[in-house]
């Protein structure tokens, strides 16, 4: 913990208040203890005290400490940036209570010039090789497959198989009913091509594929996998012509032309988008360079919990077991850390800056934000909001549009030159 952050207080509560917390506490406990030999509700206060002595300091100091720590970081100004450590230093019923709270503030940000920083940056270019590539992307997206009459296979094919793993595989056996293999393409095992090719569905055959060492799935990866195959049809990948009809079949556009423009306006909307976002990152890490402060251990432990978190959700994305995976949780928090600090000390830096800018995220800004979800998750807005809010989800809403407006202000203001 930063010694600079570190910050203790301590307190004496008056025994007259003492008393009226530990008289109900003891009439708490005297509701539901039984005890033998006093009927219910009728134990003596001597006897809770003397019995029930932990429990009875307990929520004294839980009821006590909490509203008179919380007051006294108000009124001192203090920007609590960590859950207090409490160390009781005098409990006894009839006496004034004493304890101390240790804990982290804030950091005290003194901002540096901001505006006009220096960053590489231009407006990108979609050159006409681009915009052809991602036209081509679009007829692929809007291929056709079609039945070829029964023939030998041949490279270009795209040959339809029911597939099933006979050895080689650890755990239960692949099952595929019907896959489409593309005959000769990079992109396709060569186990499979070499095997498949020549035969006249409809075929059965057997035979062995290896798998690369950095295979996609772990189970296979680097694995002999022994295959029982039926060709059950062939079928020829057909796209659409790049003229008006097809532009009209998309549903927004009358004329190739239009299309053609809207997907150059596209790409270049997109790429600057990824430019900006680039230009971004370098002034938020020439603020962190500019800026030289301690920053709470609390928020590093908590900016870690996340990366963690992040981490798992990418594993399970990826179809692994998170139950199964062994990671070296230390190993991974040590290389993460340096990383961690920096984000802790950009999010600062951005809110201080957002507090000297008056930059705020207003409530149509919010509700956009909760509309776009609501039909990115097919839900009525209103069902969505009530989630967020009841989840707590609107003021990380509003936080991420006041830093994504920050991050806006910063570029805008940066005096831009060519890469």
């Amino acid at each position: 913990m930063p010694e600079t952050l570190k910050h203790t207080l301590e307190f004496t509560i008056p025994a007259a208040e003492v008393d009226a917390e530990v008289s109900r506490a003891v009439a708490e406990i005297q509701k539901k203890v039984r005890l033998p030999g006093f009927r219910p509700g009728k134990v003596p206060k001597e006897v809770i005290l003397r019995r029930f002595a932990g429990e009875v300091q307990e929520d004294v100091v839980r009821a006590l400490v909490g509203k008179r720590f919380w007051k006294r970081a108000e009124e001192e100004g203090l920007a609590v940036a960590s859950v207090p450590d409490v160390t009781v230093t005098h409990f006894q019923p009839g006496e004034p209570l004493r304890f101390k709270a240790e804990f982290e503030v804030a950091p005290a940000i003194e901002l540096k010039e901001y505006k006009g920083l220096t960053v590489p940056y231009q407006d990108p270019e979609v050159s006409e090789a681009d915009l052809e590539t991602r036209l081509e992307e679009i007829r692929e997206q809007h291929a056709q497959y079609l039945n070829v009459d029964p023939r030998p296979v041949e490279d270009g094919d795209y040959a339809v198989v029911a597939l099933e793993s006979l050895a080689g595989v650890p755990g239960p056996p692949i099952r595929r009913d019907e896959v489409m293999l593309h005959i000769g393409d990079p992109d396709t095992l060569a186990g499979f091509s070499e095997n498949l090719r020549g035969l006249t569905p409809p075929a059965d055959a057997e035979f062995t594929v290896d798998y690369p060492q950095d295979y996609g799935d772990e189970r296979l990866a680097g694995r002999q996998v022994r295959f029982r195959a039926h060709l059950k049809g062939i079928r020829r990948k057909e796209l659409p012509e790049l003229n008006d009809e097809f532009a009209q079949d998309l549903g927004e556009f009358q004329a190739i032309e239009q299309l053609r423009e809207a997907v150059r306006r596209g790409l270049f909307f997109e790429r600057q988008a990824a430019a900006q976002r680039a230009a971004k990152e370098l002034l938020v890490d020439q603020l962190v360079a500019l800026h030289q402060f301690p920053v709470p251990e609390a928020y590093v432990e908590r900016q870690l919990e996340a990366f963690a978190k992040n981490f798992l959700a990418q594993l399970a994305a990826e179809g692994q077991d998170i139950e199964k995976v062994r990671i070296d949780w230390d190993r991974l928090r040590e290389a993460q850390r340096d990383n961690a600090i920096r984000e802790v000390k950009a999010s600062l830096l951005l809110s201080r800056i957002a507090d000297a800018e008056s930059i705020m995220a207003t409530n149509d800004e919010v509700e956009r934000e909760v509309q776009r979800i609501a039909r990115q998750e097919r839900e009525p807005a209103p069902a969505v909001r009530a989630r967020l809010e009841k989840e707590g989800a609107l003021g990380r809403i509003a936080h991420r549009i006041r830093t994504e407006k920050t991050l806006n202000f910063l570029f805008e203001h940066a005096r831009k030159v060519a890469p």
